[in-house]
């Protein structure tokens, strides 16, 4: 049964990156990649030797002895237990869409637009990775590229050239949450499970993952799609919202504050974020009551939306598809994690190589290791990947072990474009295809992975 579900996940995986080819929504096999394999997981539970337990991260050998009654119950609460999880995810992001929305329905981003003079692609391109290194560190890698990338979609009309700054974003989005212990999923799992902190992250990491960004960025500005100026449409000057720039701030300091409201509360990101999408909604609503009419915004069709509630309207602006894609493919990497898969994986790794649980200053096979890690979280997920690690390995808090782990699994993933979070909206919103990032982009990412993990066998030897 083990063979027919990793299958149905090899097929399913097949079907999204030949999304182009087939002409089916990437959505689509997601979902039913992810439901057929937790069918066959319900079906073939007598069969499975063993379970991980995602909520206690570890692998529960006795699986296979206990009554067909307690194994349901346990794959009951594992299901809800990954669907509790990915919802976090979800709702979340939910909210910092809405917010990026609210923000665009005043036109709040002609403020940045405005800001950014250059027309050079070169400047755009270094501007944007920048901001796209320092924002994913300070709010996430995830909310981060939704807002660059809404902002870049204002700025860079021509979508051939956009989806090349997407995929630079990418990349700098995934480098910059891989030094803060907010900036990434897996990076908060291991500075929550007291593995490291705040001090010794950034000390370990600042420099690779700055490289991470620099690099694939200065190779790129010698590519022929980041040569010459941009062609910018001269557009009829619309009257501008005289509350946009308010709105900016105001929605960029709401998602700011989710990470302040987090450290405060020890609650999930997405309830501060939900706090900080009700205060934008707030002035959103007294804005638009003022004498300001949107019909000069929006389309006719639209303008029932408008003269509604911009909350209403942000919603409805929202990329569905792209939330109903994020829920199947993590609900189905959710599925290998509770088999055990994973974990055997990673095991299978650490038994094949003895190397593993030595000191990483003697380098050898062991930072090989952990950088297979990082090639593995771009092929399926890093989450369960330092969810495995967690359980595996017991070197104490601050260990270099843990700081390569959180390098290569956050930086990994921008290797392929579902590789990561960041990776998988950018996806979403730009309708980016996967070989074309493949070609494009994961040669840079590749190098960029490198030139860090490089740069951190540095940085160790001064801990």
């Amino acid at each position: 049964m083990e063979a027919a579900i990793i299958l149905v996940f090899v097929i399913g995986y097949l079907a999204i990156t030949l999304e182009h080819t087939i002409r089916i929504d990437k959505l689509i096999p997601a979902l039913v990649m992810m439901a057929i394999c937790w069918a066959l997981i319900a079906l073939g539970l007598e069969s499975f030797p063993s379970w991980f337990d995602s909520s206690k991260h570890e692998l529960l050998e006795n699986f296979g002895l206990l009554a067909y009654e307690e194994k349901m119950h346990l794959m009951e609460e594992t299901l809800l237990h990954h669907l509790g999880k990915t919802s976090e995810i979800l709702v979340f992001l939910l909210g910092a869409m809405t917010i990026v929305e609210i923000i665009d329905y005043f036109d709040g981003f002609a403020t940045i637009k405005d800001f950014i003079k250059t027309k050079k692609k070169t400047k755009i391109l270094w501007i944007f990775s920048i901001l796209a290194f320092v924002l994913s560190a300070i709010i996430d890698n995830l909310t981060a590229t939704i807002v660059l990338i809404s902002i870049l979609q204002k700025i860079v009309k021509d979508r051939n050239t956009r989806i090349w700054f997407a995929g630079l974003i990418i990349i700098a989005a995934n480098a910059g949450g891989a030094w803060s212990p907010i900036g990434d999923v897996t990076t908060t799992m291991l500075w929550i499970g007291k593995k490291v902190t705040t001090g010794h992250l950034i000390g370990y990491l600042l420099l690779p993952s700055f490289l991470c960004m620099a690099v694939p960025s200065l190779i790129a500005s010698f590519l022929p799609a980041f040569k010459g100026d941009l062609d910018i449409e001269e557009t009829e000057e619309k009257k501008k919202s005289r509350f946009g720039s308010l709105m900016l701030y105001l929605g960029l300091g709401a998602i700011v504050f989710v990470p302040i409201f987090k450290m405060i509360t020890h609650l999930p990101p997405y309830v501060g974020m939900m706090l900080s999408l009700g205060v934008v909604a707030i002035f959103a609503e007294i804005y638009s009551s003022s004498k300001f009419s949107m019909t000069e915004y929006h389309s006719e069709e639209s303008d029932a939306h408008a003269h509604h509630s911009p909350v209403h309207y942000s919603l409805s602006k929202i990329e569905l598809p792209s939330i109903l894609f994020f829920l199947g493919i993590l609900m189905a990497v959710a599925a290998l994690e509770s088999l055990g898969i994973l974990f055997g994986f990673a095991n299978s790794l650490q038994e094949s190589m003895p190397m593993l649980g030595t000191e990483l200053h003697h380098g050898g096979v062991s930072d090989i290791v952990v950088l297979l890690l990082g090639v593995g979280s771009a092929v399926i997920d890093n989450v369960p990947l330092v969810a495995a690690s967690l359980g595996m390995f017991h070197e104490p808090i601050d260990n270099e072990l843990w700081h390569f782990i959180a390098y290569s699994a956050g930086t990994g993933g921008s290797m392929l474009i579902i590789g990561s979070a960041a990776g998988v909206v950018a996806m979403g919103m730009e309708k980016i295809d996967f070989f074309w990032y493949l070609k494009k982009i994961s040669w840079l990412a590749l190098i960029g992975f490198l030139v860090g993990a490089a740069g951190f066998m540095v940085t160790r030897t001064l801990f």
